[in-house]
């Protein structure tokens, strides 16, 4: 792109809106990246995101804002050292029969408007790890955090009884069992037209 600060573009500090501060982020996060460049437009209707960079270019945000994002990386990854990143839904399903699925909450639901506490979701020993809300992201929320539509809550609990809170569309359909087709005879009729035929062209073609 004629853009790129490499190929002659122009650079100046903005203070982002929230909004695309969190579009940002959540973009990283769909991608499974804990550091990104992500470029963005401005659109009629918010943020449109154009590209995300697993290797980012600093020379021209670190020129423009005179900020240290490569040194603020090494130290983010640094922390990150003593905390090894392990597989959380492989380590919570070692136990049979619990597991860790997603659950929406749709328009009209029962548990809109409730607290987590009191959406009988621990009684059932389903435990909310993680609350999604649009663009945000909440980890292990507070028990009294009311639910609303639209949610995705990222749950650990019994396979069984979560299965029963998936709904229907979003489960995956069993393919139908192929069944061989029967031997049907071929009519005789059938046959001769097409040994008739067949000797017809072998005549045409000598000729």
């Amino acid at each position: 792109f004629r853009s790129n600060v490499h190929r002659g573009g122009l650079t100046e500090p903005v203070i982002l809106d929230e909004t695309y501060c969190k579009t940002a982020v959540r973009a990283a996060q769909i991608m499974g990246l804990r550091v990104a460049g992500v470029d963005m437009l401005e659109g009629k209707n918010g943020p449109q995101i154009m590209e995300v960079n697993s290797s980012p270019g600093l020379e021209g945000i670190e020129k423009c804002t005179q900020l240290d994002i490569a040194g603020a990386i090494v130290d983010y990854i640094s922390a990150q050292v003593d905390f090894p990143e392990i597989d959380l839904r492989q380590r919570l399903t070692v136990s049979r029969g619990y597991g860790v699925t997603e659950i929406h909450i749709p328009e009209g639901s029962e548990y809109v408007g409730k607290a987590i506490n009191e959406s009988g979701l621990r009684d059932k020993d389903i435990n909310v790890l993680t609350l999604y809300r649009g663009t945000t992201v909440i980890p292990n929320p507070r028990s009294d955090r009311k639910l609303e539509s639209h949610d995705r809550l990222l749950c650990f609990g019994k396979l069984e009884l979560m299965r029963d809170l998936v709904p229907s569309k979003t489960r995956r359909k069993r393919r139908p069992k192929v069944q061989d087709l029967p031997d049907l005879p071929v009519a005789v009729e059938v046959l001769s037209d097409a040994v008739k035929e067949t000797a017809e062209s072998a005549r045409s073609g000598r000729n």
